[in-house]
């Protein structure tokens, strides 16, 4: 066997804590924890059973339904032994760990089986044309390039020597597009200007080149990075018109709660008044589409989405993609509350401002999904609060990969994930259905970009060490500190 078939690959369903580098990652409850140590038993029975290396069963469909399966088992007792009804479920036949036909059906929709040691690979339907023909579009993603930004994030369990290039184009390439069911990515800029910044409009581009070796045209889409609260006012707005101007956007990207502080309504005339300079020069570019991040800030003000709903009703022809759904680490998502927080408060601010499913604004799932997919409940309240509030057509599948490694086990337990009948009469939440789940991992996106789904696949290659169920971003406090504030130069630029 060789030193590769030895390489423990880590389990397939990511369950520990990890962060986007933006939030401190909830801590590994006793459910998490619970599901890792039967899925690690459960690994070492199965490995025998198929007579595979660990590390093939660990990075096949199989090991990832296992997975699932030990998830479901654990929050099924909990639920018993707490005497509630659960709120959802993974829907995952227990065959799936042992037939991997099966599991591939499962986990991919599909019934090609992965070279040994390749992981999924882009098996997955990936592409087509019907809007019965599922197509993975992932609208929030990242590489780092250079620069100092995430030097000191300490994971390095690539095999790299050096742990920044474990977060390099080519590991997003590969990862992401190579290495799971994605078929379209959007590259989305980062909270970071000047030389500083990794993930420059340049960047972007060659990220978009290096992934047409693998997959072809048509996979992946760039966003500008619009930052009016750095430097001054009318030379920001002017060289949005020059990027625009030199290259083919899908979005313009903001962040409101770095460096200055700022909202899109300019409601609080104490905050940087430059919401509507730049929603106009949104508008002059013939970028329409405002992806802004809206919480996990560690309760930032600014990234509150309070300004969402009044900024979308002023400004009916622009288009809002709320990156995170406001939904804040810490916040235990339960049943719809006036006065609640998280995702609460963005479903309440479309609300007051009377805007309602298949209006102008769209909830994104990055790293939303990725922290409450360990605990169905709260993955249902989640799911269920944003369907009633916007509509099957008004939500958007995003991962923040490559903080999480490959996205394949975030795809894979949405597909299997159901909204359960007790939540759904509890709370008047609908039913997860497959066509909804294809309109949110990637119809909805379609539409909203203009996408042509491409008709070619990635195509699998052998990603060696790559192939890997490894998070990569940073868990602790420290981590996060000293690379997201410690590291910032930009945040002593002068704002007006």
């Amino acid at each position: 066997m060789s030193d590769l078939d030895d390489a423990d690959p880590g389990l397939p369903l990511k369950l520990w804590p990890c962060s986007n580098g933006e939030y401190l990652p909830p801590p590994l409850d006793d459910l998490r924890r619970e599901a890792m140590r039967r899925a690690r038993a459960d690994a070492d029975h199965h490995v025998r059973r198929h007579r595979w290396s660990r590390r093939r069963f660990l990075l096949s469909s199989a090991g990832m339904a296992s997975g699932l399966i030990a998830l479901q088992a654990c929050h099924d007792e909990r639920s018993a032994s707490e005497g509630t009804e659960p709120g959802g479920r993974f829907t995952v036949p227990s065959s799936a760990a042992t037939d991997p036909e099966e599991a591939e059906t499962t986990i991919h929709g599909t019934t090609t089986e992965p070279s040994a040691g390749t992981g999924p690979a882009g098996t997955g339907p990936g592409t087509g044309t019907d809007d019965d023909v599922e197509v993975v579009v992932d609208v929030q993603t990242h590489f780092l390039e250079s620069g100092e930004f995430g030097v000191n994030f300490p994971q390095g369990q690539c095999g790299e020597a050096e742990a920044i290039d474990c977060f390099s184009a080519e590991y997003w390439r590969d990862l992401v597009l190579g290495g799971s069911d994605t078929a379209v990515a959007i590259i989305s800029a980062i909270p970071v200007v000047g030389a500083a910044n990794p993930l420059s409009i340049e960047a972007m581009e060659r990220g978009k080149d290096l992934a047409a070796g693998l997959c072809g045209d048509g996979h992946v889409l760039i966003q500008g990075h619009a930052v009016p609260d750095v430097g001054p006012l009318d030379v920001a707005l002017a060289s949005m018109a020059d990027v625009a101007a030199a290259h083919q956007l899908a979005a313009w990207k903001v962040y409101t709660h770095a460096p200055g502080g700022w909202y899109l309504d300019d409601h609080d005339p104490s905050a940087m008044q430059v919401g509507a300079p730049f929603l106009q020069a949104a508008r002059d570019t013939g970028v329409p589409i405002v992806a802004v991040h809206k919480g996990l800030s560690g309760g930032n003000p600014f990234a509150s989405p309070v300004d969402i709903g009044p900024a979308a009703s002023a400004n009916p022809d622009l288009k809002f993609l709320v990156y995170h759904s406001g939904f804040e680490s810490g916040v235990l998502e339960g049943p719809y509350d006036p006065a609640g927080g998280g995702v609460d408060r963005l479903v309440r601010s479309v609300a007051d401002a009377g805007i309602g499913p298949g209006g102008n604004v769209f909830a994104e799932l990055g790293s939303t999904w990725r922290t409450v997919m360990g605990d169905p409940d709260q993955a249902a309240h989640v799911l269920g609060k944003l369907l009633v509030a916007f509509g099957p057509e008004r939500i958007l599948w995003g991962t923040d990969s490559i903080w999480y490694g490959s996205p394949q086990d975030q795809i894979a337990a949405f597909r299997a994930f159901e909204i359960t009948p007790s939540f759904q009469d509890q709370f008047g939440y609908p039913a997860l259905t497959p066509e909804v789940k294809r309109r949110i991992l990637g119809r909805n996106a379609i539409d909203l970009f203009g996408i042509t789904p491409p008709t070619t696949a990635c195509t699998t290659e052998p990603l060696g060490l790559r192939a890997t169920n490894r998070t990569l971003g940073p868990v602790s406090r420290r981590d996060i500190v000293r690379t997201f504030i410690a590291e910032h130069p930009w945040m002593s630029h002068p704002t007006h």
